[in-house]
């Protein structure tokens, strides 16, 4: 086994090793995310992860869903056996049982919110293909929902060690630091698919203000909605409940239709008027003591 990863590590780019680590942390892409995220064009990166699913590297697998309506999706790429025993060595971690990428590949690809997981995967890709294309640009961190399973997820280097006896009232679909020229914005993500009621997105604002308190970091929640008519609902809901916090709003299909990533000049600020504003934008208002003090 040694031999066969010194000989498959030899062969791996750093490009290759950043995708295995995002596959290990957050599951699944389509070659249409990978692609945009890290390679020049879709031919390219077809041609590379073709490589790395081929027998003789066999560190990723793939597959292919159904679409209901007929056809096919794009590829779906998933780390294999030895791609999660090569993540797991780079890591200085127990090697995983012998079955355990077989089952998580089995769970991914029958889950019934696979929808929802690559659609947040796809605004951190959105995030990571800007920043490959803008050099003044960065995503330089990208945690998953998983780990946030527990409050342990939360606590960063500094924090108070009596910040863990909290249970978590909270669990964002991700959370990330981007940075644009020199501005740096932490930020959490709920990610909506438009089949929660308005009132379940509204009610998550608690946990948030609690992490706040708890934690002394007040950082902007990000919905991320489908349409612009959901995002006005949106924002009269949170007016009608009186919410007090930093809470910026996009639609996809405005951000679409315009060709525009979440790094652009899509959210619109709750309760504070005026255009809307470039994610890093929202750094300053993170700063203010107003915000979320209510």
């Amino acid at each position: 086994m040694q031999e066969d990863f010194l000989r498959i590590q030899s062969r791996l780019t750093e490009r290759d090793h950043v995708l295995l680590g995002w596959l290990a942390d957050h599951g699944v892409f389509t070659s249409f995310q990978i692609a945009h995220a890290l390679y020049p064009s879709l031919d390219f990166a077809q041609r590379r992860l073709r490589k790395l699913c081929a027998t003789d590297m066999e560190v990723l697998a793939r597959f292919r869903p159904l679409r209901a309506e007929g056809g096919t999706y794009p590829y779906h790429y998933v780390l294999s056996q030895r791609g999660t025993e090569l993540v797991a060595v780079a890591r200085g971690e127990d090697l995983p049982r012998r079955d355990q990428a077989r089952k998580r590949r089995w769970h991914l690809t029958n889950r019934a919110n696979l929808p929802h997981l690559l659609g947040v995967n796809q605004f951190f890709t959105d995030l990571a293909g800007y920043a490959r294309t803008h050099p003044h640009a960065s995503l330089d961190r990208w945690w998953p929902s998983s780990r946030f399973a527990t409050f342990a997820g939360f606590i960063e280097r500094g924090d108070s060690p009596t910040v863990l006896a909290a249970v978590p009232k909270v669990r964002p679909d991700g959370h990330g630091i981007f940075t644009e020229h020199g501005r740096s914005v932490p930020f959490y993500v709920e990610h909506d698919t438009g089949t929660e009621p308005l009132t379940t997105l509204v009610n998550k604002i608690d946990g948030y203000l609690d992490l706040a308190r708890r934690t002394g970091r007040l950082r902007p929640v990000l919905f991320w909605l489908p349409t612009a008519l959901r995002e006005r609902h949106l924002h009269q809901r949170l007016t009608e409940a009186g919410v007090a916090y930093l809470i910026a709003t996009a639609a996809r299909d405005t951000a679409t239709q315009r060709a525009l990533s979440p790094a652009d000049e899509v959210w619109q600020v709750y309760h504070i008027p005026g255009a809307r504003r470039r994610l890093t934008d929202l750094a300053d208002l993170a700063s203010e003591p107003s915000i979320g003090s209510q």
